[in-house]
């Protein structure tokens, strides 16, 4: 490119004020937020009034191949030439995981920048100090790719439905468990081979852990409960529960009964205090959760004045987080964040307005399956189980053995009535005591 930089540059831009803006890593995010600028620069201009103009892309390895062409004198691996220059005003710090990322922010945020950002495992866990030193220093923190990547939660949780007190947000917040999860339904793959194609597609990392053990979901719940009930409570403090030990029997047993599996992150006001979660939960064929495939992402919300709302699109991949953090950059250069960023206080020191309430006695409906001696018996044993522990039974289904098989174990699974969970798991704790009962029974939520 030439020294006009932006490839959609027109004579709209040239009368223009510009603004100067950077990107801290220029990874597969950071690749596409600036081929949004340099390619796109006509329509940032229109939305924002002026020309973002990409003044520099700062990277640990100015060699390595990227997937974006940048204009001569753009690419640095210096941070100072960032932070020594005081008219870049907004940087898009684009690295992951938490150092070099939390010093690189703060450091930024000290030498006069406006921050936008995609890292939820930054915010979620060193939120309250980044927010506290960006009020100090008058300067302001954008983070709506950090949630769902392209769908826009974060502006409509804490702009767009203002007027309501929300009091349910459930979301499909990993597009990667969402991807295994659709795989080993829709194909019949176990676990491991799910994770494979995942991995081969560019949805998984190497090492998935952070995704198939709900983690990540629950660093992206704590962020929206923040958003949403003024919570403050810190991501390893809410219940999880991943895919990782998550069988394809189960996701066909789901099936049979009307429901699919989904990684499902719960945050919901009821009596006692803030229900957090993230669990594997059975949900209703034909809603709309259960019909999110692939690795998109969905959330919804319930407000008491507009009522049940639904956001559903890309969760993750280059440009729908591009597209999130071009229009936090667009937003911050106009002087909207700054408006909003002083006005809702995130992350202060304000009193928590909701507690998260105890787990153990959170209510709701569970399907549990038992592998169980083929024998009579010992549906009436579990039944008193329950019993005992003042659940319910719902219904039952049943695989019998084939009259001509040698198989003496099947699998018995059963859906309850409403009970609270610390209920529920103690029975469960009871059951596995039986001889009848083999290893490995299976607990999930069923979202009504």
């Amino acid at each position: 490119m030439d020294g006009s930089q932006q490839a959609g540059s027109s004579r709209l831009q040239v009368e223009m004020q510009k603004t100067k803006v950077a990107i801290v890593g220029l990874g597969t995010v950071g690749s596409g937020v600036a081929r949004l600028l340099l390619d796109h620069g006509d329509r940032t201009a229109r939305h924002a009034g002026r020309v973002l103009w990409l003044e520099k892309a700062v990277v640990r390895d100015a060699l390595r191949g990227r997937d974006c062409d940048l204009p001569e004198g753009v690419l640095t691996t210096n941070l100072e030439d960032v932070t020594g220059d005081p008219e870049i005003k907004v940087v898009a710090q684009l690295i992951g995981g938490l150092e070099p990322a939390r010093t690189i922010m703060l450091k930024l945020l000290e030498s006069g920048k406006d921050i936008v950002t995609a890292n939820k495992a930054l915010l979620a866990e060193h939120g309250a100090e980044l927010f506290d030193r960006a009020r100090e220093l008058g300067r302001s923190i954008a983070f709506e790719a950090s949630v769902a990547g392209g769908v826009p939660i974060i502006a409509n949780i804490s702009q767009c439905l203002s007027a309501n007190q929300i009091t349910s947000l459930r979301g499909i917040l990993n597009g990667t468990s969402n991807f295994i999860v659709s795989q080993m339904e829709e194909h019949g793959a176990d676990y491991d081979e799910a994770v494979a194609e995942a991995q081969q597609r560019g949805y998984a990392e190497a090492d998935p852990t952070m995704d198939v053990d709900g983690s990540d979901a629950a660093q992206k719940l704590a962020i929206l409960a923040h958003l949403a009930f003024g919570a403050r409570v810190h991501w390893k403090d809410i219940p999880r529960i991943g895919i990782d030990n998550l069988h394809v029997d189960d996701i066909q047993f789901a099936l049979e009964m009307g429901y699919r599996i989904k990684l499902l992150a719960v945050a919901q006001l009821i009596d006692g205090g803030l229900e957090l979660h993230v669990s594997p939960t059975l949900v209703e064929v034909g809603t709309p959760l259960a019909e999110v495939r692939g690795a998109n992402n969905a959330i919804s919300v319930v407000g008491d004045a507009v009522g049940r709302v639904f956001f559903h699109g890309l969760g993750a991949g280059q440009m729908p987080t591009a597209s999130a953090v071009v229009a936090d950059m667009i937003d911050t250069a106009v002087g909207r964040t700054a408006i909003t960023f002083k006005t809702l206080q995130l992350w202060s020191d304000q009193e928590a307005r909701v507690e998260m309430c105890d787990y153990a006695k959170v209510p709701g409906r569970f399907y549990l399956r038992f592998m169980v001696d083929d024998h009579p018996g010992v549906l009436a044993k579990i039944a008193g189980a329950l019993g005992e522990h003042k659940i319910s039974i719902a219904s039952v289904l049943q695989h019998e053995a084939p009259e001509d098989s040698e198989e003496t174990i099947v699998p018995l699974i059963i859906m309850t009535h409403t009970a609270a969970e610390g209920a529920v798991q103690n029975a469960m704790d009871a059951i596995a005591a039986f001889n009848d009962v083999k290893p490995g029974s299976v607990r999930m939520r069923v979202l009504d």
